[in-house]
This record gives structure tokens, sequence and C-alpha cells, in this order.
């Protein structure tokens, strides 16, 4: 997707912060960038294989939140098993 895409899917980010965590995934190798060859220049960004790993995990994660968004998961913040740092 071109970052006007991801712009216009994730309206409450700002323009900065999409590019500093576009920027931080490319360098994490959670996405690829693609340069191209136009006038303006035009940028696409894509999972990269290591990216798509994550895919399974995140799917999961947004269904769990949706069911908790709908009120299916009401016992879930109570059920889950917060592991917290011991003081040292």
């Amino acid at each position: 997707m071109r970052t006007g895409e991801l712009a216009r899917r994730i309206p409450e980010v700002t323009g900065k912060v999409l590019t500093q965590q576009l920027r931080e995934l490319e360098r994490d190798g959670i996405v690829s960038r693609r340069i191209l060859p136009r006038v303006p220049p035009h940028v696409e960004y894509k999972l990269s294989a290591f990216g798509l790993t994550l895919k399974p995990v995140l799917n999961t994660l947004c269904k769990w939140g949706e069911a908790l968004a709908a009120g299916e998961n009401k016992a879930a913040p109570e059920a889950l098993n917060l592991v917290r740092p011991t003081p040292r």
C-alpha cells in the first residue's frame, strides 16, 4: 500500500507518526519499502516474509479485541494472567 492509502485506512494517525512507524517497521524487517520511479516518486509498503509470520498472531488478537468490544468476553480482563516483574 502507498502511504496515502494507509493514512486513509487509519484516519486517527498523523502523517508524522505514520512515517515514524513505517520506518521502524521497515528497520525491524516487518515491512518492505519499494520506491517506484515516477515523478513525483511513489513509495509502496508491504509485509515482508518475516512480517507475514505475524499474521496468525495479529488475526487472533484482532478477533479477541472485537469479541471484547462486542461484550462477548466480559470476563476476559479478569481471566488474563498478567505477569508483573518482581521488585528487586
